[in-house]
């Protein structure tokens, strides 16, 4: 057996985390929902991971009503405590994967529209316990969390594995991809996307 059909036989899920209220949006919507190309930005993120090679694709939402944007083959988590932050979303996947024994989880932001099946395909196919997408030397969502990761994520705050990655360094293994990984967080951002 190959160190491909190892990895492939794990389980490994993608989680999108859409919980936040986009508080820096001035839209008539939220930013959720805003159109880049004819169709709402979460609908781009959702899309992608469905066309990925994971197991599952989990959306984790809070502040808005998603179902409305969630496929029936996607799970959907409500967060009860999105305004506590990232953190508290990123707790709520863990625990859902941890139910149905995922060995991984793949996580990106529902804002993130420039991030391709390829590059979610990229980070979950690594066969390590920390990795993250590198665009051009930066490294940003998706990141690669095994289950052995999960016990060390913060359990409050903004920061999700972004506190990991700042606190092991040497665990994080990049993973070079093509891509935008800008999210939308203002009128400005959206506009640069259109």
């Amino acid at each position: 057996m190959t160190d491909i059909d190892r990895i492939r036989q794990r389980s490994v899920a993608a989680v999108i985390l859409a919980a936040g209220a986009g508080s820096r949006y001035a839209g008539d919507t939220h930013k959720l929902f805003a159109e880049v190309d004819g169709r709402p930005v979460i609908s781009h993120v959702v899309d992608a991971a469905r066309a990925s090679e994971v197991d599952e694709v989990i959306v984790v939402s809070g502040a808005v009503d998603l179902d409305p944007f969630v496929p029936d083959d996607v799970t959907l988590i409500h967060n009860e405590q999105w305004a506590d932050g990232q953190a508290t979303s990123l707790r709520a996947a863990v625990g859902y994967a941890e139910s149905r024994r995922h060995d991984a989880l793949v996580v990106g932001l529902g804002d993130s529209p420039g991030v391709t099946t390829e590059i979610w395909n990229k980070v979950a196919e690594v066969d390590a316990d920390l990795a993250s997408a590198r665009y051009d030397g930066e490294l940003r969502p998706p990141v690669r969390l095994s289950a052995s990761m999960w016990a060390s994520l913060p359990v409050s705050g903004d920061d999700g594995a972004r506190a990991l990655m700042r606190q092991r360094p040497d665990l994080v293994r990049p993973v070079p991809v093509d891509g935008d990984p800008h999210d939308i967080d203002t009128l400005e951002d959206l506009r640069r996307w259109s």
